[in-house]
């Protein structure tokens, strides 16, 4: 939304409201798509593996049928580990900006000169290298400060958590 927003040429309220209307419905109807196949990707495939089509075709759809099957538990793992690092990594970009908008601009540019630095040993690639480099100093941010935070959230907000329940409970 933030790209789209960015791209937009200057216009009226309406016409920029219009179109991150559209751009919003496109994205939620594909993730929520994306989603739905996913989920509903096992089912297909034990119907294909369950066709009873003695045709070549019947054979082959069988064969697409049991790989699916077989193959979902391992894309699911996969989706899990994947989507995982990439909340930590969004969530320690959003950090590292939020601080610099706020004033503490030190852990940004430490991040920019070290993925400049890291750069120059290869000026052909230098984009993609910079990229790499912020990418996983900004995954490193995320690891970091979620790390620093389950402590808290285990020994601090869970238990006060669950005593103001009690309470709850009790002067029911």
């Amino acid at each position: 939304m933030a790209i789209t927003l960015a791209a937009i040429p200057e216009g009226s309220f309406w016409m920029r409201a219009a179109v991150l209307a559209i751009v919003a419905l496109g994205i939620t109807v594909a993730v929520y798509g994306a989603v739905a196949l996913i989920v509903k990707a096992d089912d297909a495939g034990l119907a294909l593996a369950g066709n009873t089509a003695p045709a070549p075709l019947g054979s082959l759809g069988r064969a697409i049928g049991r790989a699916v099957v077989k193959g979902m538990p391992g894309l699911l793992k996969l989706l899990a580990i994947v989507g995982t690092a990439a909340m930590i990594w969004v969530g320690g970009g959003i950090l590292v900006h939020g601080l610099e908008t706020y004033g503490l601009t030190a852990p940004a540019h430490a991040i920019h000169a070290a993925a400049a630095w890291v750069g120059d040993w290869l000026p052909a690639a230098r984009g993609g290298i910079e990229w790499l480099v912020t990418a996983a100093a900004s995954g490193l941010v995320g690891l970091v400060v979620g790390g620093l935070l389950i402590p808290l959230t285990s020994f601090v907000l869970a238990p006060a958590w669950q005593g103001v329940a009690r309470l709850r409970q009790r002067a029911a």
